[in-house]
């Protein structure tokens, strides 16, 4: 494996599994098994990729192409990664099994520093054919785009070259102050970014 390569699967763990956190509180939040049964097939796709990136790294021990305290260092990043996928599965684990929330529990989500959204983009929506790169999103509405559902299927791979489309279900993270700005440029509502 190139330095490279266990970089791009090191960063890939670390963004999956981030982005896994945020997905099972949106669960909660949302009241959405659809959601944590996503954090679930994330979770799924963690251990996949923790097994790959572990076994390459003992064979590159093997085969003197990487010091055996590299490697060690490298798995404990891999395995701690595993671990905050696995604490993301426990947290949706609670929308999967229909435990009733105290309402405290809500509340404490929603008033934490960051929030999260869930938004439809609508046909009148300015946002609607948009790349996320030219339009400034995050800068001007203080929210992140986590994740899109497009026609079923899910992105996670979210950069300055995503086009938002109309009927895309949109999941955003960022400050309290931004959730109202943000909502009526999904819906149409508002127009000036």
């Amino acid at each position: 494996m190139s330095e490279k390569e266990a970089e791009e699967m090191l960063l890939e763990l670390k963004e999956k599994a981030e982005l896994m956190v945020d997905l099972a509180y949106s669960s909660i939040i949302y009241d959405s098994r659809e959601l944590a049964e996503e954090v679930y097939e994330l979770e799924e796709f963690i251990d996949v990729l923790n097994d790959k990136f572990q076994r390459l790294a003992v064979k590159d021990v093997k085969n003197d192409e990487l010091e055996v305290n590299d490697a060690l260092a490298m798995i404990q990043l891999a395995i701690c990664s595993e671990m905050i996928a696995d604490g993301a599965r426990e947290i949706a684990d609670v929308e999967l099994r229909d435990v009733a929330l105290h309402p405290i529990i809500k509340e404490s989500i929603l008033a934490s520093d960051e929030v999260f959204v869930k938004a439809t983009i609508a046909p009148s929506s300015v946002l609607n054919g948009k790349k996320l790169g030219d339009i400034e999103l995050a800068s001007k509405t203080g929210m992140w785009i986590i994740a899109i559902k497009r026609n079923g299927k899910w992105i996670y791979e979210i950069d300055k070259n995503t086009v938002l489309k109309e009927g895309d279900i949109i999941f955003a993270r960022g400050v309290q102050e931004g959730i109202e700005h943000f909502n009526a440029l999904a819906q149409g509502t508002e127009q000036e970014i």
